[in-house]
């Protein structure tokens, strides 16, 4: 079997893997600050770690998998200013930040049980680590790496000589890089807030007692306090988005191997942005879309999935309807031809997956999580292998890392359609016969309303529920 091989953006150089315990893999996500849905492109970097889950697990290790939920202390500012995000939303929605938070994540887990996103084996909600997160400050307080200002308890990266590493850059040239400093107090540019005091004269709606006054942690200290409790220091991976690399991540490493003087993790991965149309995604722009804006258009979810797994993981994936329609339309071709070996009696149970075609796929996915490439394997075996029982077997070993939910598809006879249904598919294909374009999209269109679409396939068309 070849060798798993990961870029480590630590040191920005491709890596064999392998774990700190055998056969067992600790994994740590950066999950949702839940203020707001996550839009299509914070969904991208999750099925990137769903993939790098699903590939570990193929190839037979024993996964733990710890996701946080920021329900407190993010900021509007990386900066350590502003307000706390989740207490500005509460504030416009009318709700409490409590039940804010709740929805937000239950309606997150809803998108990614949609997209057959894994779900973790721990998700660790900040408040209710709170106690664990002070006493992270406290063992750092004690060790010498935190001073007081006004408003809060901050970490000074100067006594953490490889901070910034993660970047590839020196502390001082990240001080000669830094923006103009908002706060005076800070010893650092870089400096970062480990614990807010509440404003004086307002109460928050989250706060707690802490040693140092009445306040809620900073956003960066959570991580450091749930990956180390329920992974331990090190462990074998840590992952999250690009936008991580250049303050949140470096400032978890500085907690993290401050306080416990070792490594906090051996692997560092990062899924690049995703552009729309060409152009940078936000909600200024007004195409910060959402997974429901693409189920409105009639786009299924794992369609979008389809569409992610098209693009390497550390490219950006330039998002675009057309893009979209074309993912849909492969994905139903990829499952036509599980109907069609499930129509003649394929058996996945007893098919075989071609040793070649199973080493080119190892190959793929062992690159980096290559699974452009492993998708063009899939496709050009069952483009060219016949053997109905062989494609059933390759294509639900293969989904086992894709997550297609390939397995879940059964042939599905045109005889079982509406007799309305079937008519008005026979009446279209005259009117596409006679190129009476308009009358067949006419058609399609009342076929839709019945809850079926059709796919023009070089068979002929294919019907399926909407």
């Amino acid at each position: 079997m070849a060798t798993l091989k990961l870029f480590n953006t630590l040191g920005r150089r491709q890596e064999e893997f392998r774990p700190i315990r055998e056969n067992e893999v600790g994994i740590y996500t950066c999950g949702p600050t839940v203020y707001d849905y996550a839009h299509i492109g914070n969904l991208r970097t999750y099925i990137f770690e769903d993939i790098l889950r699903r590939v570990l697990e193929y190839h037979g290790y024993k996964v733990k998998h710890v996701m946080n939920i920021t329900d407190v202390g993010h900021l509007t500012s990386d900066a350590d200013e502003g307000e706390d995000k989740i207490e500005a939303s509460a504030r416009r929605s009318g709700k409490s930040a409590w039940e804010l938070a709740e929805m937000y994540t239950r309606a997150f887990f809803r998108d990614t049980e949609r997209l057959n996103i894994l779900r973790p084996h721990v998700v660790c909600k900040a408040t209710d680590h709170i106690a664990d997160q002070i006493a992270l400050i406290r063992k750092l307080e004690e060790k010498g790496y935190t001073y007081k200002t006004s408003d809060g308890i901050y970490f000074d990266v100067s006594k953490f000589p490889t901070y910034g590493e993660l970047v590839g850059q020196s502390l001082e040239e990240k001080k000669a890089g830094a923006r103009v400093e908002v706060n005076p107090e800070k010893r650092n540019p870089a400096d970062f807030a480990l614990w807010k005091f509440s404003p004086k004269g307002a109460k928050r709606q989250m706060e707690w007692d802490s040693p140092w006054g009445v306040g809620f942690p900073g956003w960066h200290i959570e991580c450091s306090a749930m990956s180390t409790k329920y992974l331990g220091q090190p462990f074998d991976m840590h992952c999250g988005g690009v936008d991580h690399i250049s303050t949140h991540h470096p400032n978890e490493i500085a907690q993290s191997e401050a306080a416990e003087g070792v490594k906090m993790a051996n692997f560092w991965l990062h899924g690049e942005f995703m552009t729309v149309e060409g152009r940078r995604m936000g909600k200024s722009e007004g195409n910060a879309y959402l997974l429901e804006d693409l189920i409105k258009r009639g786009y299924e979810p794992l369609a979008f999935r389809y569409l992610c797994l098209n693009t390497h993981y550390r490219v950006q994936l330039n998002f675009t309807w057309q893009a979209l329609e074309g993912a849909q339309t492969a994905l139903e071709r990829l499952r036509e031809h599980v109907r069609n070996a499930r129509a003649v009696g394929g058996d996945p149970a007893q098919g075989k997956i071609p040793p070649l075609v199973r080493e080119r796929f190892l190959e793929a996915i062992n690159d980096d999580l290559n699974i452009p490439q492993a998708l063009g394997v899939t496709w050009d075996f069952v483009r060219a292998h016949q053997n109905p029982s062989d494609k059933l077997a390759t294509l639900f070993d293969f989904d086992r890392v894709f997550g297609l939910k390939l397995s879940e598809v059964h042939s599905e006879p045109q005889g079982e359609l509406p007799a309305e249904v079937r008519e008005l598919v026979a009446q279209r294909e005259a009117a596409r016969k006679a190129k009476n374009f308009k009358e067949a999209d006419a058609l399609r269109a009342k076929i839709a309303k019945l809850g079926y679409e059709v796919i023009d396939t070089p068979q002929g068309p294919k019907l399926r529920r909407r």
